[in-house]
């Protein structure tokens, strides 16, 4: 008996001393540098984001299919690429989760998503799931702004102050870090909490 007990003692510490050492999901800050990728998009081309010869800058939004939040925000993430894509800085969402955890995150289905909603941005499955972890992306959606030429996040956070409900919108993070960077002034608030659904893994 007392040697099962010293046993189950030594689990436990040794559960706890891995509790306590695991680290954090890693992922990029605000500053630091990116490097590009290249994933399919629902078209079936493969695209980086060194195909955007004439971009300043990218609004990268980790979305998907089927949380609550991302459909609730679809029609700001349209109107976000509207409005900015022009100005050089188009949406490129991606799409995080693993379709073997969830089909309805599946290219057909992601296909049918955005031929429905009329998406007029890339809508790029990260395959292998190997993007979204270098960005540090922990929910959907979840939004990287990202300037062209020197490859640097610049805000990381929302779309907004109200992932569920767009009539109850009184800041809009994105616009507002957008808007800065084309007139050449500092973005106020550089990061914020992202409200969504946890990345299927």
């Amino acid at each position: 008996m007392k040697t099962i007990k010293s046993i189950l003692l030594l689990a436990v510490v040794a559960l706890t001393t891995a509790a306590f050492t695991l680290k954090p999901v890693a992922g990029y800050a605000v500053g630091d540098t990116i490097s590009d990728f290249k994933l399919k998009n629902v078209d079936g081309d493969f695209l980086s984001l060194s195909d955007y010869d004439d971009a300043k800058g990218f609004i990268i939004i980790f979305t998907c299919n089927t949380c609550p939040y991302s459909v609730a925000n679809e029609d700001r993430i349209i109107a976000l690429n509207d409005k900015y894509e022009d100005s050089g800085y188009p949406v490129i969402a991606i799409n995080p989760n693993n379709p073997i955890a969830d089909p309805g995150e599946s290219m057909e289905k992601m296909k049918i998503r955005s031929d429905e909603k009329g998406f007029n941005f890339p809508y790029l499955l990260d395959e292998g799931q190997k993007v979204y972890p270098r960005f540090g992306a922990t929910k959907t959606p979840h939004v990287f702004i990202v300037t062209k030429n020197d490859m640097k996040v610049q805000y990381i956070g929302a779309i907004d102050n109200s992932s569920r409900d767009e009539d109850a919108v009184t800041e809009k993070y994105v616009e507002n870090a957008v808007d800065a960077l084309l007139n050449n002034k500092k973005i106020e608030k550089t990061t914020t909490v992202a409200i969504g659904c946890s990345i299927k893994v």
